[in-house]
């Protein structure tokens, strides 16, 4: 197809996401295909780039797409990727070193070593709310990048737990794992690869029960706890005081607390979050020397700097390299239903749709379920 010279996208405005013509369509390295966007999927770092000035004003928002490739770098391996594949991945949306380039846009650029395949066959949906299960529309596909990507870089980059341990009788590391926010989209995908790697003796959640206890428990957790319960971290640490790995899937401030209560008291331990914050958001009289506070960020995965709320942070080549490795091995695994999606609710509106569903992802519309806009 012969492509337009501009494009409508969704780009910051003040503290709006706001629609756009007439925007160029974004330079991209030779590596990197070019897409045409089919659906998009929402997450909550979208609308705090846009609410907290992370993204510079004009920048293009979003980061989940699936779509068709209608132009290839001259690098990229044709051995995997022809004109027309279907495909997924992520942008780094209103990005200080790319803003040119994000999820919510006609046409999307994305780093071949990085991204997914659908089916030839794959379509759209057919209705508007979807079950969890495995990947075989663009609307299920624009529900995993972000998510996965980001547990992928926790589990097997930070973690370095490996590919090599699905039929073992062993787990790769003899202690629990807590996932705090279970039932979110990356909680979700923390639990499924925990799992099917072996990677822990027990896998522990938190969630909400009474609505998500049974998917979870499918989905591999050994125990659900519910954060509604007041004496939930008491409850924790009376039958597990061995947790040495504890994710936050949540991240926010608060929940940062719970998750670090729920380490050990002698025991060297990590509680990993998935924003920018530290030990130094700890409470003082919380902390423990033994419990230290990491985070992923998911964006390495692309191999350059990363440059956020006016801070730094160095490429990192290993973390690509685990990436590319993990889309190998995972992408089977996602469209023969090894691995499920999310639950799903369809905005059928293109652009406004990704407007519509920013703003009701800030509204916490989206728990337990991932929010999808598709392009018709």
């Amino acid at each position: 197809m012969s492509l337009p010279t501009t494009m409508n996208a969704v780009v910051i405005e003040g503290k709006q996401a706001v629609i756009k013509n007439d925007i160029p369509l974004p330079e991209y390295p030779t590596t990197y295909i070019l897409v045409k966007t089919r659906a998009v999927g929402g997450n909550p770092t979208d609308w705090k780039h846009i609410e907290f000035g992370i993204g510079p004003q004009g920048s293009i928002v979003g980061c989940d797409v699936a779509g068709e490739v209608v132009s290839m770098g001259k690098d990229v391996d044709t051995s995997k990727f022809q004109l027309g594949d279907k495909v997924f991945s992520f942008a780094h949306g209103t990005c200080v070193r790319k803003p040119d380039n994000g999820a919510f846009a006609d046409f999307v650029a994305l780093d071949s070593e990085l991204t997914f395949k659908l089916p030839k066959d794959a379509t759209f949906a057919e209705s508007e709310t979807i079950p969890e299960g495995k990947v075989s529309t663009f609307e299920e596909a624009a529900s995993i990048p972000l998510s996965w990507f980001t547990a992928g870089g926790a589990l097997f980059h930070e973690m370095e737990l490996k590919f090599d341990n699905i039929d073992s009788t062993t787990p790769q590391h003899n202690y629990p794992l807590l996932v705090w926010g279970g039932a979110t989209a990356l909680g979700q995908a923390v639990i499924q690869l925990a799992k099917r790697y072996h990677g822990y003796s027990k896998i522990i959640t938190v969630a909400n029960k009474k609505k998500h206890e049974k998917q979870l428990l499918t989905y591999g957790a050994d125990e659900v706890f519910d954060y509604h319960d007041k004496d939930v971290i008491q409850q924790i640490k009376s039958k597990y005081n061995n947790i040495q790995r504890l994710f936050d899937c949540v991240s926010t401030l608060d929940t940062l607390q719970q998750v670090y209560q729920c380490g050990p008291d002698s025991m060297d331990a990590i509680v990993v979050n998935f924003t920018s914050k530290s030990i130094n958001d700890i409470k003082p009289e919380i902390r423990k020397s033994n419990v230290s506070v990491i985070r992923t960020v998911v964006y390495l995965a692309l191999g350059y700097d990363v440059f956020m709320a006016g801070n730094k942070i160095p490429a990192d080549s290993k973390y690509k390299e685990d990436m590319i490795k993990y889309v190998k091995e995972i992408n089977p695994r996602l469209i023969n239903g090894e691995f499920h999606h999310p639950p799903i609710v369809v905005y059928k509106d293109g652009l406004n749709g990704a407007v519509k569903l920013t703003k009701d992802i800030q509204n916490g519309i989206n728990v337990g379920k991932k929010l999808v806009s598709t392009f018709h």
